[in-house]
């Protein structure tokens, strides 16, 4: 592993902050450290940065401890919310900061200056000042001034909140083209799934201070180990085990062994095919056409679901349906109480 977090653990007081958390990155891996407010997800990155102390634990650079090292010595480039360039320096001058305080020779800062702003396809702004730019702009130069460095790996503390959805978009996708097009090691904190889908390699599921779940994209999605990670990583339907077992036991084949209380069965909106049909049990309760999907909600025997279907669909509201679920497209995941009692 190049990076590696071990057993890392961090108090303020009586909170725990991090509990125990473990994390690896691989060499020219995107992780997303994914979860809701409160997580821990940015404490950990601030505890990898070297901007905040590690209580017990340890976090390793190709297999080298971190331990005691300031964050100015790690050899990381870091990118935040709020952009953090200085206002009295221009473009060029805030690229070229990091490079400028290791005492490189200014005709080499100029070239790489110039070869960011190329690859950041702002080539027209070196002599602008923070306070003339856009938010996508600033967030750009951001990016640029930290990966100035050559860092063994780039840490992103959500850089894209603060920005419109357009924006949000386009540079999410430039920070994907730079990352693979440059090979470093990347580690973003979001609490956006959708955004965590489009950029990982990786995701980390966070919450209360512990990782709850780590895979690929496509597995957290399409196999949440938990309710909770089901519930996050997007739109859900959860079931209970007893609903599943009275009104569609077709379902239950997949199911793991143990108590109905211990799992719940989680189906994606987009896996619940539905037809017209008079004997139906279930009822179309609304129907929201978002463009390039419809969004139906239903009252059923199973309890209020909602499908997805691309594009516009042919029924109406109070019209009753029937409903197909493959069991392959049904997921069985820990409920609530085994999470909170484990």
């Amino acid at each position: 592993m190049y990076l590696t977090v071990r057993n890392a653990t961090k108090l303020y007081g009586s909170f725990t902050a991090l509990d125990d958390v473990s994390i690896s990155i691989e060499q020219g891996e995107f992780v997303c450290l994914l979860g809701p407010s409160g997580c821990g997800k940015t404490t950990l990155l601030r505890l990898i940065a070297g901007l905040t102390d590690i209580d017990s634990g340890e976090v390793t650079l190709e297999g080298e401890s971190l331990s005691g090292l300031p964050a100015r010595k790690r050899g990381f480039g870091i990118v935040f919310q709020s952009y953090s360039l200085f206002p009295n320096m221009t473009i060029a001058e805030n690229i070229g900061y990091g490079l400028k305080i290791r005492d490189t020779p200014v005709n080499q800062i100029n070239t790489r200056v110039t070869e960011l702003l190329d690859l950041i396809k702002l080539p027209q702004i070196a002599d602008k000042f923070p306070g003339q730019l856009s938010g996508g702009q600033q967030q750009r130069v951001a990016l640029a001034r930290a990966i100035a460095v050559d860092p063994r790996v780039l840490l992103l503390d959500e850089p894209l909140s603060a920005l419109d959805a357009k924006v949000r978009g386009d540079l999410r996708d430039e920070i994907l083209q730079l990352q693979r097009a440059l090979g470093i090691p990347t580690l973003m904190v979001t609490h956006d799934q959708e955004e965590a889908l489009a950029l990982a390699d990786k995701i980390i599921c966070m919450n209360q201070g512990a990782v709850v779940q780590a895979g690929t994209p496509k597995e957290l999605y399409q196999k949440p180990a938990t309710r909770f990670v089901a519930d996050f990583m997007g739109t859900s339907n959860l079931i209970k085990t007893e609903v599943i077992r009275s009104f569609m036991p077709e379902l239950l084949g997949m199911r793991p062994e143990g108590d109905d209380e211990l799992y719940d069965a989680c189906i994606r909106p987009e896996a619940i095919k539905i037809e017209p049909n008079v004997n139906g049990d279930a009822l179309v309760k609304s129907i929201g056409f978002l463009g390039n999907l419809s969004k139906i909600k239903l009252e059923s025997t199973l309890g209020d679901l909602i499908v997805e279907v691309h594009g516009a669909i042919d029924l109406e509201e109070n019209q009753n349906v029937s409903l197909q679920i493959n069991p392959a497209d049904c997921n069985w995941v820990l409920n609530d109480a085994v999470e909170t009692a484990s």
